[in-house]
Parts: structure tokens; C-alpha cells; sequence
């Protein structure tokens, strides 16, 4: 099968790009949650001057002020966002038309469409602007990922090895990838839960890191939003794991026999479950749940980067070890 060279130096620029994009958005959206306190402050000085017994006509604001700069540093960094989501995602679909297959056979392309999933997730759940601020924390360990993937997985655009030319496989390794990706999004909005329930995040704490706490939405929409997209993401996991059963039956080989990816997955998927089940328990909900989801995170984690990169386990085939 011939490699389309051309194509395949396309989807690497697209790549670097969109890391490039992603970086530039990642600080401007810091910017902006520096600026978030200063504009609520300044936002009820404006209200207080205009609307009150002393102004010329109460209730009514004769004069309105330019957005605050960072709200507009914000929107910039959202719209530098999603045009880092459609970098990557040209980066994706020409890696693939240059090998003419579906472009997730290695570690390098797995890693760039979970990052992708996870992105678009984090643009349908934080689309009201009230929830912008969570980008820069959903962006960092995005970036962390892709530095890991195009630093030291990168691999030339070329076919799948014999084990991966099954039409079953593709869908598989898609599914864990949108999974992964959704599943990261809960994972921060947990950690972001914990931090603003803890001491820092009460409103008489004090010092840089209680300030930047502060500063983010409030604790019941940072748990809403790990609750919902947990759910989606544990049946995307479940109907992978059955999809997993199903290949074996159809005899696709024993690369997906029960190796330590597919142990330490398990481990993460009840791990989710027991955080579902705990959410919906009295005495469970709140902080002990969220800890269980944080634990979810942190298995799946483990298993992409520890497990799949340093243990030599049935699916070593992916282009690593």
C-alpha cells in the first residue's frame, strides 16, 4: 500500500499548528479567568452608580462601558480553541487519506483522536459562557497529552501491521478513544469539585491559589457536569466492553485477550460504576463520590500512559513497545 508523502506532511504541520493554536488559546483564556474577580467587582460598582436614588434616571443606565478587557481576551481564546479542534481534526483525516485507513493504528494516532473526542466534549458541555473559565484546566492536560504524542509516540504514516486489518478493530480503538477523551472532562470537573469544596475555595480564604479557586464556577455545576458526562462516557466503556466480547467470539485473534491494559481498564470501568452508584447514595454523595470518580481518572490514566508505554502487554502492537 503506498503512503501519500504529501498528504502525511500536511497532517503533520496540522498537528504542530494545532498545538500551537491550543497554547496561544490556553493563555489568553487564563487571562481572562485572571481578570474574572476584578470584572465582578467592577460589574457591581457600575450598578450601585447607575441605579440608585441619586442617579439622573434610576434605573436606568445612561452610559454603558466597553466589555471588560478580559472578556474579550476570553473570547479569543474560545475562538482560538475551536479553531485548534479543527487543526487537529484535519490532522486526523489527513493522516488517514494518506494511508488510505482509519488514522488511529498507533499509539501517536490513538492519543490525537482521544484529545480530539475530549475537546469536542468540553465545547458541547462548556458552551454557555458562564462555564469558559473550565477550558484552561481541560486544555492543560490536552496539551500535556499531545506534547507526549507528537514528542515521543510520533510514527511515520504507514499501514497497520496484519493484526490491525479487521473492519471490528477500527471501531474498537474509536470507542475507547471517544470514551478516554469524555472521560477526561469528568475527571477535571471532579478535581475542580474537590479543590472548591476544600478549605481554598471557602470564600474567607485567602492567598494566590484560594483567589484562582475562587474565581471558578461554583461546586454544584462543576459536580452536574462530572455526573453527566460520566454517564455518557461509562456506557460508551460498557458498550465497548461488550463490543470486546463480541470481537472475541468472531475469532479476530487474541490481541485482545486479557492483558494488563484490559485488567487495569476493568479496574477504571467499576471504578466508574462504583462512582455512579455512589452519587446516587446518601452519605456517598458530593466529596466521597467525586474522590471515587477522581479514582476512575486516574486508573485510565495509568493505563493509557504507564501500562500501554512501559509494560509489554498483548497490545503492544500499537506502535510503542
Amino acid at each position: 500500500m503506498s503512503i501519500d508523502t504529501g498528504l502525511a506532511r500536511f497532517s503533520d504541520w496540522a498537528f504542530t499548528s494545532s498545538v500551537v493554536v491550543l497554547v496561544a488559546a490556553l493563555l489568553l483564556l487564563a487571562v481572562e479567568l485572571a481578570y474574572n474577580r476584578g470584572r465582578k467587582a467592577e460589574t457591581r460598582e457600575l450598578v450601585g452608580a447607575t441605579v440608585g436614588p441619586d442617579s439622573a434616571t434610576p434605573g436606568v443606565v445612561t452610559d454603558m462601558p466597553r466589555r471588560p478587557v478580559g472578556e474579550r481576551v476570553g473570547k479569543a481564546g474560545l475562538a482560538l480553541t475551536y479553531v485548534g479542534i479543527g487543526l487537529l481534526l484535519a490532522c486526523i483525516v489527513l493522516r488517514g487519506l494518506a494511508t488510505a485507513r482509519v488514522p488511529w493504528g498507533n499509539m501517536y494516532e490513538f492519543i490525537n483522536l482521544t484529545c480530539f473526542c475530549g475537546l469536542v466534549a468540553a465545547a458541547v458541555v462548556l458552551r454557555r459562557p458562564q462555564y469558559r473559565a473550565l477550558w484552561v484546566f481541560v486544555l492543560v492536560p490536552v496539551l500535556i497529552l499531545l506534547t507526549v504524542s507528537g514528542r515521543w509516540l510520533y510514527t511515520n504514516a504507514a499501514p497497520v501491521m496484519p493484526a490491525l486489518q479487521s473492519y471490528w478493530l477500527p471501531i474498537h480503538v474509536s470507542v475507547v478513544s471517544l470514551g478516554s477523551g469524555v472521560f477526561l472532562v469528568a475527571g477535571v470537573a471532579s478535581i475542580l469539585f474537590l479543590l472548591k469544596m476544600s478549605r481554598f475555595g471557602q470564600p474567607d480564604a485567602d492567598g494566590a491559589m484560594a483567589r484562582s479557586i475562587q474565581r471558578l464556577p461554583d461546586a454544584q455545576m462543576l459536580d452536574r457536569t462530572a455526573y453527566r458526562t460520566t454517564i455518557f462516557a461509562f456506557r460508551v466503556f460498557g458498550f465497548r466492553r461488550h463490543l470486546r466480547s463480541d470481537l472475541g467470539r468472531r475469532g479476530v485473534g487474541p490481541l485482545l485477550g486479557l492483558g494488563p491494559q484490559e485488567t487495569v481498564s476493568f479496574i477504571a470501568w467499576v471504578a466508574y460504576a462504583a462512582y455512579l452508584h455512589a452519587r446516587s447514595t446518601a452519605g456517598w454523595r458530593d466529596r466521597k463520590a467525586a474522590w471515587v470518580n477522581v479514582a476512575g481518572f486516574v486508573a485510565m490514566v495509568f493505563n493509557l500512559f504507564f501500562i500501554n508505554l512501559v509494560i509489554a502487554g498483548l497490545h503492544s502492537y500499537a506502535g510503542v513497545v
